[in-house]
């Protein structure tokens, strides 16, 4: 037999497999797994290559995989200044005040809606403090953005616009812009005349952001969305240079208004790929989000929103969803509200048996009693993001659950629901939108946050299977990964406490010993 590349020993390897569930040592071979099992049953794997790595009693498990993440399309979303640890609007107006400029702008992301106290998203509370420069500050949920009167003038936004999709230039009763930019076609009037950093800059950025997800445990990233034209050639600048640290799989965005040639182009897409990256499905928005009043609602909110389909056409993305079944390209739909859940639910129930395992709902924030059962009935996959519960409150104090209110808050991010009804749970951050740490969205799927902390929380075994079987499931790729088991990915995942076992928050600062991706160490605690 040939030698292994890499032999790890010593550890407590839980390999998440039926037949074996426990082992100590294993050996990697080309990227993937060759042999599982004691030290006696690698020993011939041995070479005069080979590295022999002992992991002195760290619990090794399957790669992690974020499921739902935005690495490169965050290059821009998470560019400037950071603004997710602004907790009022005495603190936005200070950090704007201080904010470097960025070829004359002033550039901020991740600001949470509850910064504002609930008064209107609008220009007026942080223009004096800008002192005329043109600003462009996206709120966390990464569908909205506060934008100054310059940067309004820059675009050329002058007053309210169509949008074949659910968005909206907010503008006041004299028809002005508020500087509330809603939904991404609203933003995008405005992105063109951002500053944008050198493809050289974003080469350089994408490897550092990556390798830092890796050293939270990381070996893969569902990447929802395909972040430009530019982003395959970015990516295999990338690989002539280096091994791509996370394994990404991208699915472009189907987007109001597509026709049979956007279907096929999209389908085309699906043969794109590279040596640790691939094209792999379609992403599909049925609403926007609650804060944003473009939740997709059964009833409006407290501001009489939400009753809206981001597809003006709820039909049409119903036939497009079909086409592309009909292709064999699987889907993954953003549904926040339980009218768009129950919709993309009804979708998938029209296409048969053929549908089960393969198309998924993104975000599931607020659903009745009734759709909880249905995801394991039809087969859907219900990707969750754990860390958006920090943005609520228990007290539903917070902007998520006042336009909900209290019935539909207590509704929240029912995760565990979902699971226990034998649906499959995939688990993600949603990066840029919360931090990609791999470890907290373990912690936080076992300790839900805010509006969510009354309910149950997933095991610790739940948790990992969230981020490494069921995520293999999602992606279809259960026969390959998520395991660790001969014939396998060899993306490992090496930690200083058993991730089942240790205490939810002991978890969120585990040390992550080694990450391995396509049999390449990626990450060695130093």
């Amino acid at each position: 037999m040939p030698p292994a590349d890499l032999i790890l020993t010593g550890a407590h390897i839980r390999t998440l497999g039926p037949s074996r569930p426990q082992a100590t040592a294993l050996a990697v071979l080309d990227g993937h797994i060759a042999a599982v099992g004691d030290e006696a049953d690698v020993r011939d794997w041995r070479g005069p290559g080979t590295e022999l790595l002992d992991l002195g009693g760290a619990t090794l498990t399957p790669g992690l995989v974020d499921s739902h993440s935005h690495p490169v399309m965050g290059l821009d979303m998470a560019t400037g200044q950071d603004l997710s640890g602004v907790r009022d609007l005495d603190e936005l107006r200070s950090a704007l005040r201080t904010a470097a400029r960025v070829d004359g702008w002033v550039i901020g992301w991740g600001l949470d809606h509850n910064a504002f106290g609930g008064r209107p998203v609008h220009r007026d509370l942080v223009e004096d403090v800008l002192d005329g420069a043109p600003a462009f500050i996206r709120l966390y949920d990464g569908h909205s953005a506060l934008v100054s009167a310059a940067a309004l003038r820059a675009a050329g936004v002058a007053g309210p616009r169509e949008f074949v999709q659910r968005a909206e230039v907010v503008c006041d009763a004299e028809g002005s812009p508020t500087g509330h930019l809603i939904e991404h076609a609203a933003m995008d009037l405005v992105t063109p005349v951002l500053p944008r950093p050198s493809r050289a800059e974003r080469r350089t950025r994408l490897v550092e952001l990556l390798s830092a997800m890796a050293a939270t445990g990381l070996t893969g990233a569902h990447v929802m969305d395909l972040g430009g034209d530019d982003v395959p050639g970015l990516l295999a600048a990338v690989e002539d240079e280096t091994h791509l640290p996370l394994r990404l799989r991208f699915a472009p965005w189907c987007m109001p208004g597509i026709d049979k040639e956007g279907i096929e182009e999209l389908v085309a897409l699906q043969a794109m790929r590279g040596r640790h990256w691939l094209v792999g499905g379609a992403k599909f928005f049925m609403d926007g989000t609650v804060e944003g009043g473009t939740a997709w609602l059964e009833h409006a909110d407290c501001h009489g929103q939400g009753t809206d389909a981001f597809w003006p056409d709820p039909a049409a993305y119903a036939d497009a969803v079909r086409q592309l079944h009909a292709a064999g390209v699987r889907t993954a739909t953003h549904a926040i509200g339980d009218a768009a859940v129950r919709h993309v639910l009804d979708t998938v129930a029209s296409l048969g048996p053929g549908g089960r395992l393969v198309h998924r709902i993104e975000h599931i924030e607020t659903v009745p009693d009734d759709t909880i059962p249905r995801f394991a009935e039809l087969g859907v996959i219900a990707s969750m993001q754990p860390p958006h519960t920090a943005y609520t409150r228990a007290d539903h104090t917070d902007e998520w659950s006042k336009r909900l209110g209290d019935v539909r808050a207590a509704r929240a991010w029912r995760t565990r629901e979902l699971r226990d009804a034998g649906a499959v749970v995939a688990l993600g951050s949603d990066w840029p939108i919360a931090h990609y740490d791999a470890r907290q969205v373990l912690t936080t799927a076992r300790k839900p946050q805010g509006a969510a902390s009354a309910g149950e929380g997933l095991t610790g075994l739940m948790a990992l299977e969230g981020c490494t079987s069921h995520a293999a499931i999602a992606a279809g790729e259960a026969g390959v990964a998520g395991r660790i088991a001969p014939g396998f990915r060899a993306d490992l995942t090496a930690f200083g406490l058993d991730p089942v076992t240790a205490p939810a928050d002991e978890v969120a600062q585990a040390p992550i010993r080694l990450t391995v991706s396509g049999g390449h160490v990626t990450y060695r605690q130093p």
